[in-house]
């Protein structure tokens, strides 16, 4: 019993560990020691098994070879008129008495259009005869006198100096006669140009008189387009007025109305450069549309020729890899029934408007990669993506 209460005692004495509190810092450590065990555990129990290893097709966009092209297309607005077509105005001034048309009236030739108030005229005339009969009476007068003083020179009885006076006077008298009709002839020609008519068949395409309004000589009033040949008059840019020509072709459609199109042909280029350093052109309309009407919006398309556009397939820069030989280097065209691509070499002429100008390698219905190719090899497995098919020549819009 003795020792059993001793060895009580030594238990009891024997001094206990005491607990410490770790700190913050020290928990974060210990949790990042058993997370990085974990992964490695979870490592190597993973290295037994193989992953295969999965290669991915890369993605192709890609353009379609046009045709072969010599020019570039450049479109230009105009409108439309007709190709015979005037300006009408009073060539007298006046107060405008009667107007007979408007707008888009159809028109025959000789029709009254306009009159004007004709008795200012008519009195001019009338003072025009009076003066006319005056210049005749004084006339017949001094004829007379003339044959009376000749008869008497002849005869000895009048000297030569009065038969110079009567001769004056009489040829004085002729030039007044002369002069009094000339009058009277401008006096009934003004008369008529009070009245304004239709030069040919046609429309009334612009009326700018309304009755009892004071006109001036010369002031536009009408403009008559005659039925038949139409023509798109156009501004041409000094850059590229050299390339046109007479009797070039040219292709154009109205805006207004979808899917009519026409052939033209280009009929006058002006020589002097209107505002803004453009030029006028005139396009005349082989075969309109019934639907074309004169003063429309049409857009004109010209194929321009010559040094600046060199011949070949336009393609754009970033289809071609270069080479260290000039103008030469390589493409990648797409084989659609193998979904590869085959490296091919090229040779271009130039560069217009941030295209190349193939000449060699290439044909039509070629589909291009146009779109990381530093990244494409020979034979390599790609993917198409949708394509954008090229035209067969590069198209600006001038406005």
């Amino acid at each position: 019993m003795r020792m059993a209460v001793q060895q009580v005692s030594q238990l009891n004495a024997t001094p206990r560990k005491q607990y410490v509190p770790r700190s913050p810092g020290s928990a974060f450590q210990y949790a990042h020691r058993i997370a990085v065990c974990g992964v490695i555990a979870a490592l190597v129990v993973g290295c037994g098994k193989e992953e295969p290893i999965v290669e991915e097709v890369r993605s192709l966009k890609t353009i379609t070879v046009g045709e072969i092209t010599a020019g570039q297309l450049r479109k230009f607005s105009g409108i439309v008129r007709a190709v015979d077509r005037t300006a009408l105005s009073f060539e007298v001034s006046g107060n405008v008495l009667i107007v007979n048309v408007d707008i888009g009236a159809d028109v025959e030739k000789g029709q009254v259009l306009a009159e004007l108030d004709q008795e200012p005229y008519q009195l001019e005339v009338e003072k025009a005869e009076a003066e006319l009969a005056t210049a005749q009476a004084k006339l017949k007068k001094q004829t007379e006198e003339y044959e009376r003083q000749k008869s008497l020179f002849e005869k000895g009885a009048a000297t030569k100096r009065q038969l110079e006076a009567a001769e004056f006077a009489y040829k004085d008298s002729v030039a007044s006669v002369e002069y009094a009709a000339s009058q009277l002839n401008l006096a009934k020609r003004d008369l008529i140009k009070t009245t304004l008519y239709a030069p040919y068949d046609g429309t009334v395409g612009v009326r700018q008189v309304e009755p009892f309004v004071e006109v001036q000589r010369g002031q536009k009033l009408f403009e008559i387009d005659a039925g038949g040949d139409q023509e798109v008059v156009v501004d041409i840019p000094e850059t590229i007025v050299h390339l046109l020509g007479i009797d070039m072709p040219v292709d154009v459609s109205f805006p207004t109305i979808p899917g009519k199109t026409t052939n033209g042909k280009i009929t006058e280029v002006g020589s002097i450069a209107s505002a803004g350093s453009a030029f006028p052109a005139k396009v005349r309309l082989l075969d309109p549309p019934s639907q074309v009407r004169s003063g429309m919006t049409a857009e004109t398309t010209f194929e321009l020729k010559g040094a600046d556009f060199p011949e070949g397939y336009p393609i754009p820069g970033e289809a071609v890899r270069p080479t260290a030989e000039a103008n030469s280097g390589f493409v990648f065209v797409y084989q659609p029934d193998t979904s590869t691509v085959k490296q091919t070499p090229v040779r271009w002429k130039g560069v217009k408007d941030n295209r190349i100008i193939v000449s060699e390698g290439i044909a039509p219905g070629d589909i291009l990669a146009v779109a990381g190719v530093s990244f494409l090899s020979d034979g390599m497995q790609v993917k198409q993506m949708a394509e954008k098919k090229t035209t067969k020549l590069e198209t600006l819009d001038i406005e």
